[in-house]
């Protein structure tokens, strides 16, 4: 099976931006988000999310809390493959945190069919510019 850039499926690099430990098949840093390298189109390595877990806690009152926050991953016999503390902080009363935890999962050596050509039409007639307006989903909602 051949693999994105000749790559071994779960090799690693070191992000020459936040030096974090990433897949080198990335084009993009799952951690800072910069780019790493740019791909064609047909040479995009198809991916999904598959697990997304969300979460808040919040601080009803009293004294300050303190967090750590720990990811592990457990193999098929249930033994921790690695654990690492990823964030710590504090909450005073009535502060709250969000969280997000996710898997993203990528096929390397799999790749996207080019899009299809666009005939080329002839250009519409001009009309006037209208003011840009906010999309309903266009802004993170707080709660």
């Amino acid at each position: 099976m051949s693999t994105a850039r000749g790559t071994t499926p779960g090799k690693t690099r070191t992000c020459p931006h936040c030096r974090s430990e990433i897949l080198e098949s990335a084009t993009v840093c799952p951690a800072c988000r910069h780019h790493l390298r740019f791909e064609p189109a047909d040479r995009v390595v198809p991916g999904f999310s598959a697990l997304s877990v969300d979460g808040t806690i919040r601080h009803p009152g009293g004294d300050a809390w303190e967090y750590t926050v720990v990811v592990s991953v457990r193999n098929e016999k249930g033994e921790e493959v690695t654990r690492k503390a990823v964030s710590v902080g504090a909450l005073s009363p009535r502060e709250q945190r969000s969280f997000n935890v996710s898997v993203d999962v990528t096929v390397p050596g799999a790749s996207r069919p080019a899009p299809p050509q666009a005939k080329a039409e002839p250009a519409p007639a001009k009309t006037p510019a209208r003011p840009a307006q906010a999309t309903p989903g266009s802004r993170k909602a707080t709660t």
